[in-house]
Protein backbone atom coordinates (compact mmCIF):
# COMPACT_ATOMS: atom_id res chain seq x y z
CA UNK A 1 0.00 0.00 0.00
CA UNK A 2 2.56 2.13 0.74
CA UNK A 3 4.10 1.98 -2.65
CA UNK A 4 0.76 2.80 -3.99
CA UNK A 5 0.82 5.76 -2.08
CA UNK A 6 4.55 6.84 -3.38
CA UNK A 7 4.08 6.12 -6.94
CA UNK A 8 0.44 8.09 -6.80
CA UNK A 9 2.54 10.80 -5.40
CA UNK A 10 5.40 10.75 -7.70
CA UNK A 11 2.82 10.50 -10.85
CA UNK A 12 0.72 13.88 -9.21
CA UNK A 13 4.23 15.53 -9.05
CA UNK A 14 5.48 14.82 -12.86
CA UNK A 15 2.01 16.19 -13.80
CA UNK A 16 2.30 19.29 -11.63
CA UNK A 17 5.75 19.57 -13.34
CA UNK A 18 4.82 19.58 -16.97
CA UNK A 19 2.19 22.25 -16.57
CA UNK A 20 5.11 24.64 -15.61
CA UNK A 21 5.97 26.38 -18.52
CA UNK A 22 9.51 25.83 -20.09
CA UNK A 23 10.13 29.16 -20.97
CA UNK A 24 10.57 31.87 -18.81
CA UNK A 25 11.44 36.17 -19.75
CA UNK A 26 13.62 38.64 -18.24
CA UNK A 27 15.16 41.87 -19.45
CA UNK A 28 12.17 43.53 -21.45
CA UNK A 29 10.84 46.84 -22.22
CA UNK A 30 8.87 48.63 -24.35
CA UNK A 31 9.82 51.74 -25.92
CA UNK A 32 7.25 54.92 -25.26
CA UNK A 33 5.75 55.66 -28.97
CA UNK A 34 7.22 58.70 -30.35
CA UNK A 35 4.81 61.55 -30.31
CA UNK A 36 2.35 61.16 -32.63
CA UNK A 37 2.73 58.02 -33.49
CA UNK A 38 0.72 54.70 -32.83
CA UNK A 39 3.56 52.24 -33.29
CA UNK A 40 6.53 50.85 -31.02
CA UNK A 41 8.50 47.73 -30.04
CA UNK A 42 8.93 45.31 -27.17
CA UNK A 43 12.04 43.62 -26.57
CA UNK A 44 13.19 40.97 -24.32
CA UNK A 45 15.11 37.72 -23.60
CA UNK A 46 13.63 33.79 -23.45
CA UNK A 47 15.02 31.00 -21.75
CA UNK A 48 14.24 27.24 -22.50
CA UNK A 49 15.07 25.24 -19.68
CA UNK A 50 13.42 22.14 -21.38
CA UNK A 51 15.03 19.68 -23.52
CA UNK A 52 12.49 20.38 -26.14
CA UNK A 53 12.48 23.34 -28.87
CA UNK A 54 9.61 26.35 -27.64
CA UNK A 55 7.90 27.67 -30.43
CA UNK A 56 6.49 31.10 -29.91
CA UNK A 57 3.97 31.78 -32.21
CA UNK A 58 1.87 35.18 -30.61
CA UNK A 59 1.55 37.37 -28.57
CA UNK A 60 -1.27 40.11 -27.06
CA UNK A 61 -1.71 42.55 -24.36
CA UNK A 62 -4.25 44.75 -23.48
CA UNK A 63 -2.48 47.73 -23.81
CA UNK A 64 -2.12 48.08 -27.41
CA UNK A 65 -4.74 46.67 -30.27
CA UNK A 66 -2.19 44.40 -32.14
CA UNK A 67 0.97 42.52 -31.73
CA UNK A 68 2.96 41.03 -33.88
CA UNK A 69 6.46 39.21 -34.34
CA UNK A 70 8.60 40.49 -36.11
CA UNK A 71 12.57 40.40 -37.46
CA UNK A 72 15.26 43.18 -39.24
CA UNK A 73 16.77 41.27 -41.89
CA UNK A 74 19.71 42.55 -44.71
CA UNK A 75 17.74 42.11 -48.26
CA UNK A 76 18.88 43.78 -51.60
CA UNK A 77 21.51 45.72 -49.69
CA UNK A 78 18.95 47.00 -47.44
CA UNK A 79 17.75 46.95 -43.75
CA UNK A 80 13.95 45.53 -43.78
CA UNK A 81 11.32 45.03 -41.22
CA UNK A 82 9.32 41.93 -41.85
CA UNK A 83 6.22 39.94 -39.60
CA UNK A 84 7.54 35.90 -39.02
CA UNK A 85 5.23 33.55 -37.89
CA UNK A 86 7.20 31.92 -35.25
CA UNK A 87 10.54 32.27 -32.93
CA UNK A 88 11.92 29.01 -32.39
CA UNK A 89 13.82 29.09 -28.75
CA UNK A 90 16.12 26.24 -28.97
CA UNK A 91 16.81 23.28 -26.43
CA UNK A 92 18.49 24.32 -23.33
CA UNK A 93 19.10 27.77 -25.02
CA UNK A 94 18.05 31.56 -25.13
CA UNK A 95 16.74 34.13 -27.93
CA UNK A 96 16.69 37.87 -27.26
CA UNK A 97 14.93 39.94 -28.71
CA UNK A 98 16.03 43.32 -29.80
CA UNK A 99 16.67 46.06 -31.56
CA UNK A 100 18.19 45.78 -35.30
CA UNK A 101 16.92 42.20 -34.99
CA UNK A 102 13.86 39.91 -33.96
CA UNK A 103 11.46 41.97 -31.70
CA UNK A 104 7.48 42.33 -31.16
CA UNK A 105 5.77 45.25 -32.75
CA UNK A 106 3.14 46.98 -30.85
CA UNK A 107 0.50 48.74 -32.95
CA UNK A 108 -2.37 51.01 -31.75
CA UNK A 109 -2.09 51.92 -27.83
CA UNK A 110 -5.49 51.81 -26.26
CA UNK A 111 -4.60 54.69 -23.94
CA UNK A 112 -1.67 57.06 -22.86
CA UNK A 113 1.65 55.31 -21.79
CA UNK A 114 3.85 56.37 -19.27
CA UNK A 115 7.56 56.17 -18.75
CA UNK A 116 7.87 53.56 -15.67
CA UNK A 117 4.21 52.05 -16.39
CA UNK A 118 4.33 48.49 -16.75
CA UNK A 119 2.94 46.58 -19.95
CA UNK A 120 1.57 42.60 -19.47
CA UNK A 121 2.16 40.88 -22.83
CA UNK A 122 1.06 37.25 -23.08
CA UNK A 123 2.96 35.41 -25.32
CA UNK A 124 1.27 32.20 -26.50
CA UNK A 125 3.29 29.03 -27.75
CA UNK A 126 2.42 26.29 -30.45
CA UNK A 127 2.44 23.60 -27.37
CA UNK A 128 -0.70 25.87 -26.13
CA UNK A 129 1.46 27.23 -23.27
CA UNK A 130 1.50 30.80 -22.26
CA UNK A 131 3.93 33.51 -21.12
CA UNK A 132 3.21 36.60 -19.15
CA UNK A 133 5.79 39.14 -19.25
CA UNK A 134 5.50 42.58 -17.34
CA UNK A 135 7.43 44.75 -19.53
CA UNK A 136 8.26 48.27 -17.99
CA UNK A 137 7.62 51.34 -20.42
CA UNK A 138 11.24 53.02 -21.33
CA UNK A 139 12.09 55.74 -23.33
CA UNK A 140 12.56 55.97 -26.68
CA UNK A 141 16.67 56.26 -26.60
CA UNK A 142 18.00 59.63 -28.54
CA UNK A 143 19.77 59.39 -31.56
Amino acid sequence: MRLFFTALLFLSASAFATTESAVTGDSGQVRLPMPGRTVTAAYFTLHNSSAQDQVLVGATTPAFARAELHQHSHKDGMMRMEQVEQIVITAGNSIALAPGGLHLMLFEPVSSLSIGQSIDVVLQFANGQQLTLSLPVVAMPKR
